[in-house]
């Protein structure tokens, strides 16, 4: 048994608990119970903390060292492996083959035992890399592409003349008022028409090189400035002229700002380089050979179909090589090894993935499941295993493949530690820690440790309504639609040329095996076309990710709206992505919440007194914030070989305002304590303030009444901050008329909260707007007006749109892979 004895850290009241190990334990509660306090902030965190103490102080410092456990004793803990939920890493250098490590085979494969050209020298496995010197492509650098810009992309209104800001790509400001002064000192016409002036002018502005330095004489005409040049008078400054061109490639490669970058990037166009035709390396690695295929080839087949092309050479090396034996016996070893990698890869679900899929463009749940994989192979055994909600976007076809490879772990005489919401996973548990019973301060306690039956017994338990009971639809009537959106030629990822209907005025989850391309039809086509028939600029990918500009500025998709996009005021998506990428930046901000508890500070009468105004009570305001912490509220110290240890700022004790700031008070609170509020704190605290109180209702209808006003926005999982922006979304007057477009909300969710959750997808849709969603949980899709299930399977095996209708029409279709779960869950 794993004994914890005094567990403090986050919520957790000085808890004991005692698991037993080599078993399936599943961690459950309502979201913000304490769970993962428990799980990862307490027993992972130990088990590491333990581990690393017997490593070399240097290697210690390679390691991200977690923060020492709020915790009296552990024992019997042994080491433990963390598999958490997180997003790709956000570079398209990243892939399936690189997490998996099966892209290093592979290039071994082609290195050792690839079809070389005759005549041409063995090539070592670098060179099949496109993020290596010598594997990547000369022309692109291994991207595949080639940014460039045209006189169109970077002038889209010809009829306007320079002085009008013809030249879009220019900066806006004085920047771009520099580079016209310049012009007219260089003798161009800079207020006749763009179309009008000469082709070589034209091409000059635009593309060249030349930084030529001239007089500038900043509110003089043309003329004057003529006359001034000839007088030889004395300039206001002297200009240095950049092209359009040079402007956005070098702001493109060097600004800090993702502002900046994100600017500049509209204006340059994203086209397959003619040098490898968009295979990243060099022409000496792609004429090597093997199944008949180069690297990048054999590299874009889905798992599935590679599994099927390397298995006959893994048995007897296949009819490779018959006059070179030793070749033939390598071929066999590295395809064997690929092909017991893939084997796991396909038992997880994941045969549609193909190894140049890069990381960001995976969700949560397929990194996970890939990471899993790579430890099944690695077939370690007395491990802990700490999985968090390992079932995240899976479909519950899928979910039954990996508690056989949870089993696996298991079999191998491994212990598991699961975060879990899915309450297929918790009946499979050996053993149920149940946390709670309600969430933040009102959490914390452990209320059942033992076999899933016992919790029957516990009437405190939220998870034992869900557990025991049997399923309840939420009965809601269904809608009728009050129109259609349709979408025709949809080609992208696996969708071929689709046609999909969207009923307006209802609530549709859009179902699915995981990779049958649900997110591609919603999260991408359907906001990418809707986005550009109503004008607005949607961030369909991160703007770090990847090296080029972002997807949604050079993004190429066939389709278009045919039908309905009139019916349609404005279109909100509402995605997992971070609210913000500091700790400055929390939910009071993102909302708009803290601005209003700001005017209420500023209007107490020693506030008024002493002429603070509302930018005093901002801890990012140098004059109402901390000057020893700079308003972060902490300082870091860091120790060479151990963690870097972050404690309260010495001037402010963590409050981050300075003293001054704090003297004001609103009903005995100062500005720091109301940040240090739960949701649920607050909304009793402001109940006088109809502003404020709306606002902190809806954070509590949609289950976040357990976080604090001033938590970080860098400490919310996806789930949080999707329902951090869906609670902003709610605050605003609807006027209806509205696309909301979600991917999964109820990822994290505990069932009573899927319930809460329900209710206020519902309201947007009572207020006449129309609700998309992308969804696993039967939960939400029985409960839906319309369903559209794409399938039948996963990547090339799916992409189709099978069937639509109410939720009671998809349970019954035969081919359907939701409809059996659906039908379960509707009896």
């Amino acid at each position: 048994m794993v004994r914890v004895r005094g567990a403090r850290e986050h919520n957790l009241r000085n808890v004991d608990v005692t698991i037993p190990r080599d078993a399936l334990v599943v961690f459950t509660g309502v979201s913000g119970s304490g769970k993962s306090s428990l799980a990862f902030g307490t027993l992972y965190a130990e088990a590491q903390r333990r581990y690393l103490e017997s490593v070399s102080p240097y290697a210690r410092r390679l390691f991200h060292q977690l923060s020492v456990p709020a915790v009296d004793s552990i024992e019997g803990l042994p080491p433990a492996v963390a598999l958490q939920q997180q997003r790709g890493a956000p570079t398209t250098r990243s892939s399936v083959g690189s997490v998996t490590t099966l892209s290093n085979l592979l290039r071994m494969l082609y290195s050792r035992a690839g079809d070389y050209p005759r005549g041409q020298a063995l090539l070592y496995a670098e060179s099949f890399s496109p993020n290596t010197a010598e594997g990547a492509c000369s022309k692109c650098h291994g991207l595949g592409r080639v940014y460039t810009v045209t006189e169109q992309s970077m002038v889209p209104d010809a009829s306007l003349t320079i002085r009008e800001r013809a030249i879009a790509a220019w900066p806006t400001a004085w920047g771009g008022q520099n580079q016209r002064d310049i012009l007219v000192s260089l003798g161009y016409d800079v207020d006749r028409p763009w179309r009008d002036l000469p082709k070589q002018d034209r091409d000059w502005i635009l593309f060249t090189e030349d930084q030529p330095q001239v007089p500038v004489y900043p509110g003089l005409t043309p003329a004057e400035t003529r006359q001034a040049l000839k007088r030889k008078l004395e300039p206001g400054y002297m200009g240095t002229f950049t092209s359009a061109k040079r402007h956005v490639f070098e702001t493109f490669a060097k600004t800090h700002s993702a502002m900046m970058k994100k600017r500049v990037a509209r204006f340059m166009i994203s086209e397959v380089c003619d040098v490898c035709h968009g295979k990243r390396l060099r022409p000496e690695a792609l004429s090597v050979k093997f199944a008949g295929m180069d690297i990048a080839d054999i590299a874009a087949l889905p798992l599935k179909r590679l599994a099927a092309v390397i298995e006959p050479y893994g048995r007897a090396g296949g009819n490779a090589h018959p006059a070179n034996p030793e070749k033939k016996e390598v071929t066999r070893r590295i395809t064997c090894e690929i092909g017991d990698r893939l084997k796991v890869l396909l038992n997880l679900g994941l045969g549609y993935l193909s190894l140049e899929r890069s990381t960001p463009t995976l969700s949560p749940g397929e990194l996970q499941r890939l990471r899993l994989a790579t430890q099944l192979h690695s077939n370690l055994f007395g491990v802990v295993y700490v999985l968090d909600e390992p079932s995240a976007g899976l479909h519950p076809a899928d979910t039954a493949a990996l508690l056989d490879a949870l089993d696996a772990l298991k079999q191998s005489g491994n212990s598991l530690f699961v975060v879990e919401h899915e309450l297929d996973v918790v009946r499979r548990a050996d053993w149920i820690v149940d946390v709670g019973p309600g969430a933040g301060e009102k959490g914390g306690e452990i209320l059942y440790s033992g076999p899933p039956e016992g919790l029957r017994a516990v009437e405190r338990s939220e998870t034992r309504r869900y557990l025991f009971a049997p399923a309840t639809v939420d009965d809601a009537e269904r809608r009728p639609p009050s129109g259609w959106l349709t979408l025709q030629g949809v080609t992208r990822n696996n969708l071929l040329d689709i046609e999909a209907r969207f009923p307006l005025g209802v609530l549709t989850a859009v179902t699915g095996v995981s990779g049958s391309g649900k997110s591609t039809l919603v999260s991408q086509a359907l906001v990418e076309l809707v986005a550009t028939r109503l004008g607005q600029t949607i961030d369909i990918q991160d703007e770090e990710a990847g090296d080029g500009p972002s997807e949604a500025v050079v993004s190429v998709i066939g389709g278009r709206v045919v039908e309905g996009v009139e019916e349609i005021r404005r279109l909100v998506v509402v995605d997992q992505k971070p609210i913000g990428r500091t700790p400055r930046s929390n939910m009071a901000t993102y909302t708009g919440l803290f601005d209003h508890v700001r005017r209420i500070f500023a209007e107490t009468k020693l506030a008024r007194s002493r002429r603070y105004d509302a930018g005093r009570f901002s801890f990012n305001v140098a004059k109402g914030r901390c000057e020893t912490c700079a308003g972060e509220g902490f300082v870091c110290v860091e120790l060479l070989f151990l963690p870097s240890v972050y404690s309260p700022c010495p001037t402010c004790h963590g409050a981050r305002f300075n003293a001054k700031t704090l003297e004001v008070l609103y009903r005995g609170k100062s500005v720091a304590d109301v940040l240090g509020m739960t949701v649920d704190m607050a909304a009793e605290f402001f109940a006088e303030e109809a502003t404020i109180a709306r606002a902190l209702e809806t954070l509590q209808e949609v289950g976040l009444g357990y976080l604090r006003l001033g938590q970080a926005a860098t400490e919310l999982s996806g789930g949080e901050a999707q329902r951090v922006k869906l609670a902003t979304e709610l605050q605003r007057a609807q006027s209806g008329r509205t696309l909301y477009v979600l991917d999964e909300p109820t990822t994290g969710l505990h069932p009573a909260d899927v319930d809460r959750l329900q209710r206020q997808l519902r309201k947007l849709v009572d207020a006449g707007n129309t609700v998309v969603t992308v969804e696993h949980d039967m939960q939400v899709i029985a409960g839906a007006d319309w369903v559209i299930d794409m399938g039948p399977g996963a990547g090339d095996e799916g992409g189709k749109v099978l069937a639509e209708g109410t939720p009671e029409v998809i349970s019954r279709v035969k081919n359907s892979r939701t409809g059996p779960y659906l039908l379960k869950h509707l009896d």
